[in-house]
Parts: C-alpha cells; sequence; structure tokens
C-alpha cells in the first residue's frame, strides 16, 4: 500500500510545533519533519502531543530536528568541525526517529564544498572542491556511523542533490555535488551500500543541466528505491512548484509503479493549492 506524506516544510511556520498543526487541522495525518523551522527547547514533547492528539505518522528528512545554531549538514565536509556536527545532527534525528515511532530516515548526498545556510536551494558561493574520491570516503565513514545508530529500528536513504543552471554556470559546469543522477548513484553505491530516496524535481533539474534523459534516469534510479519525493519546477531550479501542471513528472508518475511506496509532496504555497496537488497525486499513485 502507498503512503502519502506531506512535508512540514510545505508550510510557513517559526516553529515545527505551528507547521504540524496547521497541516494536521487542515486534515493532513502524515507528516515528513524537514527544515524551515527554528529550534526551540521540548520541541520532542509537543511533537509527541501532536501525534496523539490528531493520530499522525512522522517520518523524518535531511535537516531536522533543527539545530541550535544552523548549518548545512554535510557528510562529505573536510572541514572536522562541520563533518562531526553533520554526523551528529543526524544521530539525533535518528534518536527521535525511533522515540516517534518513524521507520525511514533520508539525508542528502554530501557535497565537495560547504554550503552556508542562506545559499540553501540558491545560488552558491565559488569555492574550490574537495577531492571527489576523499569526499566519497568521508561520506561512506560517517554513513557506517549512522547505520549502527539506526541498528535495523530505522532505515536510512540518500537522497539526490540537485545541480541547478545557475550552480552549474557559477562552477563552469563541474558539478559540485555527490549523487545528482544514476552514474552519480553507482558512484556512491561503490563505497556504501545504500538505498536512495529519489526526488523527482531534483533530478529533472540535473537531468536538464547536465544534458541527461530525465525518463531514462527516472526509469533506472525509481525501481531501486520505496521512497521517493514530488514537487514541480521549469527545469532549471528545484522551485517546489505544484505538480499538477508539471506534465514531465506527471509522464514519470503515470510510466512507474508506485506500488508499496512512501511518496512525499513537497509543494510550497497556499493550503487549497496544496490540498489540491495532495488528492491530484493521491489518484495518480492508487
Amino acid at each position: 500500500m502507498n503512503q502519502l506524506f506531506i512535508s512540514s516544510s510545505c508550510v510557513n511556520a517559526n516553529t515545527i510545533k505551528e507547521s504540524v498543526i496547521n497541516l494536521a487541522e487542515a486534515g493532513f495525518r502524515k507528516i515528513e519533519l524537514s527544515g524551515g523551522t527554528k529550534y526551540y527547547l521540548g520541541y520532542e514533547n509537543d511533537l509527541l502531543e501532536i501525534k496523539e492528539k490528531y493520530k499522525l505518522d512522522y517520518l523524518l528528512h535531511n535537516y531536522f530536528p533543527p539545530p541550535q545554531y544552523p548549518f548545512v549538514i554535510n557528510l562529505a565536509s573536510k572541514n572536522d568541525e562541520l563533518y562531526n556536527k553533520s554526523i551528529n545532527l543526524c544521530k539525533s534525528a535518528i534518536k527521535l526517529s525511533k522515540q516517534l515511532n518513524c521507520k525511514k530516515y533520508g539525508i542528502h548526498a554530501g557535497f565537495l564544498i560547504d554550503i552556508k545556510p542562506n545559499e540553501i536551494g540558491e545560488e552558491l558561493s565559488l569555492a574550490s572542491l574537495s577531492n571527489r574520491n576523499n569526499a566519497l570516503k568521508r561520506f561512506a565513514t560517517g554513513w557506517s556511523e549512522l547505520i549502527k545508530e539506526a541498528d535495523e529500528e530505522v532505515s536510512l536513504y540518500v537522497e539526490n542533490n540537485v545541480f541547478s543552471m545557475k550552480n552549474s554556470i557559477i562552477y563552469n559546469h563541474n558539478n559540485p555535488l555527490l549523487f545528482t543522477d544514476y552514474n552519480g548513484y553507482l558512484e556512491l553505491n561503490e563505497k556504501i551500500n545504500f538505498t536512495p530516496l529519489i526526488d523527482l524535481a531534483h533530478l529533472k533539474v540535473s537531468c536538464k543541466v547536465l544534458k541527461l534523459d530525465f525518463v531514462k534516469q527516472a526509469n533506472k534510479l525509481l525501481p531501486l528505491t520505496d521512497y521517493i519525493h514530488i514537487s514541480g519546477n521549469n527545469g532549471y531550479s528545484d522551485q517546489n512548484k505544484s505538480i499538477i501542471k508539471d506534465r514531465e513528472i506527471i509522464s514519470i508518475i503515470r510510466s512507474n509503479s508506485f506500488k508499496n511506496k512512501t511518496i512525499t509532496l513537497e509543494v510550497y504555497t497556499e493550503m487549497n493549492q496544496i490540498m489540491n496537488d495532495y488528492n491530484f497525486i493521491s489518484k495518480e499513485i492508487n
């Protein structure tokens, strides 16, 4: 049976409590807890209370729980301080997943640069790239620590990164990100045994920028996973737009089986449109 989740990031809120309550009051019962809210003491108890009150199911994703002092997770960083902070935040997410009875946790593949919090989804600063093989080894070492922390209670996933057109120009077409396409999956899979979390919107953009066939790439990657993120965009950047008019994404959905998969909708717009997208996707995958 398919499970359709909604991302907490779909709601622009200061705290995760506000975000989850807004979604729960709108009728959503499966919520993926993601980035975009601020740290505060007691958020764990709030999540437990709201879960019980509204009978919710949660998943945790990448940049949740929010750190007290913002940074961007990078399990491939050559900066020891950032690397250790990244591992510790992921371990905190795994511990919270167990507490909230979440069975899956996905993190983004690493980067050959260290991204600043204000650059998430925006133009990246030009920086020297880490050695790619060293970055892969670094990620593999961190991943092994997370596998031990998960201890088979939580299934871990690595999400494909998005290589936007503007960042391709900034980096003169040198990709500073790990795992943006099928070859990137194979490259990382040589270092670690992992299941990918396939973000179709990320893949659509990366394929356009890297001049790859989106359909062929999706057809290779989707059978490898049971966990998928969905949103719409113009093909040049990750916009988290409505899915209803994104013919390329819809075509991929209609030509692949989504049986027994977990899908998260990541559409950042007003609640009525989020609900329309949710209902649309629900019909498409069932």
